[in-house]
């Protein structure tokens, strides 16, 4: 019994010690002063340019986009739909109700030409926390998807590629069945969709060249890791592995981004912070794309979250990198 009671003490130290961890990691990044890229929009050409425009139509002038602001959740939606309409794409919805309201998961399909019951799904949620402008969070995926849509417009996949814009992830109905992404996974599973792999695109802009300005969930991971903020990080969990090693090779063969990977059990805090997670509960392999959200970026969910603080050169890095991703997830002749 006494080593029974010792053994319980050891491993509530043990958890003390972790949740003080986290903490100081959090307050950390809350602490660190917010990278500002001053730039003219002149300065900005090609994919940088348009990002860009995404990015500002979305954080400032549309705004706060959450579920407690439903005018603005459509005018996101709509402005989606106009995009992927005036790129060629004829969208379909996918549509619920929460709360007594409609809302529409909107989804751009290239169907594929040799093997069509396969999907390949990239996806981004397009709403925000209430207050912020979520220009980061996730203004900058949403920007980084339309993107890639424009970008592979006429491509002929050989595996169907499904382009998801989710409708809402952010609380009050974060992890819950709510999500646009768990209603779409959910019904994907009911109807028996193949799905090979889902890439969640979850903040995609905030770089720092600062050292010390990544932190981690678990001490000792700074010993493995970068401790500058300027990569992009591929996440998933252990039955997702090998779809890890897949985007990371691919990001790594179409972009000069610094890639780092995080393969792990879904209690590590943050692993699972997304809609890729939505997947997972389905069975799904499913993995995550981020800047590392709380880890780095000290505008996380406030309102200071503003354009003037993401990095475009690096997004459109990345987009060419994920546009690769999608080529070569949706290539029947890859292993």
């Amino acid at each position: 019994m006494a080593m029974k009671k010792k053994m319980i003490r050891y491993i509530l130290l043990f958890i003390i010690l972790l949740v003080a961890f986290l903490a100081y990691s959090l307050l950390k990044v809350r602490s660190t002063p917010s990278v500002s890229v001053k730039r003219r929009d002149t300065t900005l050409i090609g994919d940088t340019r348009k990002l860009h425009k995404h990015v500002k139509h979305l954080s400032v002038d549309i705004g706060s986009r959450s579920v407690y602001e439903y005018d603005k959740i459509e005018a996101t939606r709509e402005y989606i739909v106009s995009c992927l309409e005036a790129f060629g794409y004829d969208p379909s919805f996918q549509i619920y109700t929460y709360s007594g309201r409609k809302y529409s998961n909107v989804i751009a399909s290239i169907r594929g030409a040799k093997l069509p019951d396969e999907s390949v799904i990239i996806g981004a949620h397009y709403d925000t926390v209430y207050g912020t402008p979520g220009a980061d969070d996730n203004a900058s995926a949403v920007a980084t998807l339309l993107e890639i849509a424009r970008a592979l417009k006429g491509f002929t996949p050989d595996r169907t590629l499904n382009l998801i814009f989710f409708v809402i992830e952010e609380p009050p109905v974060f992890r819950s069945e709510h999500m646009g992404s768990y209603v779409y996974a959910k019904e994907a599973k009911a109807r028996n969709e193949n799905i090979k792999s889902m890439i969640s695109l979850e903040m995609l802009g905030y770089y720092s060249n600062e050292k010390d300005g990544q932190t981690f969930p678990f001490p000792m991971m700074s010993l493995i890791y970068p401790s500058t903020p300027n990569f992009i990080a591929v996440v998933g969990n252990l039955s997702s592995r090998n779809l890890v090693r897949k985007i990371k090779n691919s990001l790594r063969t179409g972009s000069r981004i610094p890639v780092e990977t995080l393969t792990a059990f879904s209690f590590v805090p943050g692993v699972d912070f997304s809609d890729h997670r939505s997947f997972w509960k389905m069975g799904y392999p499913a993995v995550m794309i981020t800047d590392t959200a709380f880890y780095r970026n000290p505008n996380y969910h406030t309102e200071t979250d503003t354009i003037d603080t993401l990095d475009f050169d690096n997004m459109s890095d990345l987009l060419r990198g994920l546009t690769q991703g999608a080529k070569d997830l949706t290539d029947s002749s890859l292993p």
